[in-house]
């Protein structure tokens, strides 16, 4: 039987949920955050899951309006402050992924100081990705072994991504059926679920049903049985 000891979610549809209601795009992105807290304590409760890592914050989500991409800062940044106390109790480390140096003082300081007070915890890891894309994430890693000398090896980059560690599950909600630059390269033989619910309507019992499907998957990794 499968274990997702890594699984990562590319939380897609919190805009659309949001205008389907009527409400502002913002609406949907608070109604994510809480989504976000209720599947990390679900992970934090199955033994089996060691890792999970959410796109948070994209390379690409720059060029969202800025009105948006400010709450978007905001909603980060209190979001963190206000889920410490939740990732204590639940013994949840954080690891954020990406590129920090584009944000906000402000926002850095708050993300460098939830990672240290988390650094202890020894259950989940919940990785968020932020200002995170793939295609620069492997760029970075390239670049910190350009002085390497030698041939660089599979082994040497993988350990110098941002991420580390291989991907068991991929899941995106919101409709769409594309990996949108997100853990290429340690997503390489995860199992990929596409599903139609907006991320502000996903449930843990979706999630669970997922890993049930996932668990009865013959995984050969190239092979053969």
């Amino acid at each position: 039987m499968n274990k997702a000891k890594h699984i990562a979610i590319i939380m897609d549809g919190n805009g659309r949920w949001a205008e389907a209601q009527g409400k502002s795009r913002v609406k949907g992105h608070e109604a994510g955050a809480k989504v976000v807290k209720e599947i990390t304590t679900y992970c934090s409760n199955d033994k089996e899951i060691q890792r999970l890592t959410l796109y948070a914050f994209s390379t690409e989500n720059w060029k969202r309006p800025r009105l948006e991409v400010e709450f978007l800062m905001k909603l980060l940044e209190s979001y963190l402050k206000n889920e410490l106390p939740s990732y204590l109790e639940n013994n949840v480390r954080f690891e954020p992924i990406g590129d920090m140096r584009a944000f906000s003082k402000s926002l850095q300081k708050t993300i460098q100081e939830i990672e240290e007070k988390t650094a202890h915890c020894d259950g989940l890891i919940q990785s968020l990705a932020l200002n995170y894309g793939a295609h620069d994430e492997i760029l970075r890693a390239m670049n910190k072994m350009k002085n390497t000398q030698g041939d660089i090896t599979e082994a040497m980059l993988f350990n110098a991504l941002d991420c580390n560690h291989d991907v068991d599950l991929l899941i995106r909600t919101g409709g769409d059926h594309r990996l949108s630059n997100f853990l290429l390269w340690q997503a390489a033989y995860a199992e990929l679920f596409f599903v139609d619910t907006l991320w502000p309507d996903f449930t843990t019992n979706d999630l669970e049903n997922i890993i049930k499907k996932f668990t009865k998957i013959e995984r050969r990794f190239g092979g053969l049985k």
